[in-house]
């Protein structure tokens, strides 16, 4: 399991919520149990795949692509 801050949990989740937003009501999403197994280690901070991109989560909860 991959550390993170709570400051990258609480951006993690305001991610999620954006993916879940965003979809029309018909389409099913992705649990956000599964979303976080989708977590990877970048650099110095936490990568997450988004729109066709990857979100670097910094551990202050600094949100970048």
């Amino acid at each position: 399991m991959i550390q993170t801050t709570r400051a990258q949990r609480l951006a993690l989740k305001r991610v999620y919520d954006r993916i879940v937003a965003a979809r029309r009501p018909s389409q099913r999403h992705m649990p956000y149990r599964q979303f976080r197994k989708t977590v990877a280690m970048g650099p110095d901070c936490i990568m997450v795949p988004f729109a066709g991109m990857w979100l670097g989560i910094e551990p202050d909860g600094h949100t970048h692509s």
